[in-house]
């Protein structure tokens, strides 16, 4: 399941991400489509004031004068240089027109020419322009003209920061330079001989042009947010309730699991019990009978406090546990006799050393005897070797008492040990996998351990055993 559910979670995220970008990608192109069409209403006004105002001028109003001044004063030594000497006009025109430029940036009017706009037209709106000159051209015959200055190249010998992509920058604020924000675009030309054109522009855009189109897309907005949040609860939902499928159909899977690794060693036990009553030699010694009788009585009160306890252990609550105080030396014999009796035709050698001095603890019968014997289980299971040994030693200090559990079986590595105790945990790379088991075993150890607030932990060495030590704190 875990892994499962990754792969769900993965598989969410991206699609999530997938719809997302789409949904980005449909707003982003929105958004662009709003920004072609979005046109102010002032153009049009501004426009038509704008040019009044520049009636019979050029750029600003008398900026004409201004760049007649500079081109005309020029205009024979121009003439020549570029008759004569390329380089030499290159860097003439460049000086020629940097000098008119920064006249014209210092005498712009622009600024309040616009006021005075908004004021007599009530235009309501925060705006920001931009005057642009972009280009001038030069004609020493007529309608044969010569580049001055072209908004589509660099030049040295002209201050830097006024020229941009779009044209030198001669008045306004205005960065986003678009047709969408174009006011006014005139080009004046002269079909006379030693004359010069020039092309100019006004932009102008309100403030946060941005920001008012993101207004306008809101609506919209709001209603990809709210159907990307309606996906996202739908599936939460969707699997929220798979979830809890999984974990019901994962319930009663643990629940046939439990019954059969549960309820196979004390059914073994009544068997072999039964079996061995059958021998006549047995049943001619009323003294023999009594023993088995004990154990036939014994794992049938198990079986029946398994059918009681196992929906608990399948469903992973806490288990509930009916302490009495009892003697862990006694019932570890008895454990043990049991146990033997199941493993008829098993060369196994099970050494009890009693070295605690006390004994007694409060503990749940059921759930000592299922550590114990799942433990047993295991020291078979995982044991290769034709003499299988197995010692149970008890010892006891100030803060408690210990029970180590030793085998010299084909131990464990360190990774192993990491998840002895994880459930349905196997390790399927080794000899241990052609072992049939579920991986509930030592699951169950580590729940009735824990239960009782006693501590266990694993140390093993692979191919020489492993030693299982249980800390029982007074």
């Amino acid at each position: 399941m875990k892994y499962t559910t990754t792969a769900h979670k993965i598989i969410a995220v991206v699609s999530l991400l997938v719809l997302s970008s789409v949904q980005f990608f449909l707003l982003y192109n929105t958004y662009e489509l709003k920004n072609d069409h979005y046109y102010l209403k002032e153009l049009g006004i501004i426009n038509t004031d704008y040019m009044a105002a520049i009636r019979n001028d050029k750029i600003i109003p008398g900026g004409q004068r201004i760049v007649d001044g500079y081109v005309y004063r020029n205009m024979q030594e121009l003439e020549r240089r570029h008759d004569e000497d390329m380089p030499g006009f290159d860097l003439l025109k460049q000086k020629v027109c940097d000098s008119a430029f920064a006249s014209l940036r210092k005498a712009s009017n622009i600024d309040s020419i616009l006021q005075s706009i908004i004021k007599n037209h009530n235009l309501n709106r925060q705006l920001e322009y931009a005057l642009l000159v972009e280009s001038i051209d030069i004609a020493f015959q007529s309608n044969k003209y010569v580049n001055l200055y072209n908004k589509k190249e660099k030049y040295d010998h002209i201050d830097p920061s006024i020229q941009y992509p779009y044209g030198v920058r001669i008045d306004g604020t205005l960065q986003d330079i678009s047709g969408n924000n174009l006011a006014t675009y005139l080009a004046v030309t002269s079909p006379m001989d030693h004359s010069y054109g020039a092309s100019f522009s006004l932009h102008v855009d309100i403030i946060n042009r941005r920001l008012t189109i993101l207004k306008l897309m809101m609506p919209t907005f709001l209603l990809s947010l709210v159907s990307i949040a309606i996906v996202v609860l739908l599936f939460f939902i969707t699997f929220r309730n798979w979830l809890r499928q999984k974990k019901l159909s994962e319930m009663k899977s643990d629940f046939i699991n439990s019954i059969t690794h549960e309820f196979n060693t004390p059914l073994s036990a009544i068997i072999v019990a039964n079996k061995t009553m059958q021998n006549e030699k047995i049943i001619s010694n009323k003294e023999s009978i009594r023993p088995l009788t004990e154990v036939v009585q014994r794992q049938t009160d198990r079986l029946r406090t398994l059918i009681n306890q196992v929906l608990e252990i399948t469903t992973m609550n806490k288990i509930p546990l009916q302490k009495e105080e009892q003697s862990i030396h006694r019932l570890l014999e008895e454990i043990l006799l049991d146990y033997r009796l199941k493993l008829s035709g098993v060369n196994a050698q099970f050494c009890l050393q009693k070295h605690a001095h006390r004994d007694t603890v409060m503990l749940d019968k059921f759930w000592f005897t299922t550590i114990f014997l799942n433990l047993f289980d295991n020291a078979i299971k995982y044991n290769v070797r034709d003499d299988k040994q197995i010692t149970v030693t008890t010892d006891d200090d100030r803060k408690g008492i210990t029970i180590i559990i030793e085998d010299n079986g084909i131990g464990m590595t360190p990774e192993i040990c990491k998840h002895a105790f994880d459930k349905f945990y196997r390790d399927m790379k080794n000899n241990s996998s052609q072992v049939k088991g579920l991986g509930l075993g030592l699951f169950y150890v580590k729940q009735a351990v824990d239960a009782h607030g006693w501590k266990i932990e694993v140390l093993s060495t692979e191919g020489e055993g492993s030693t299982f030590i249980i800390s029982i704190p007074l």
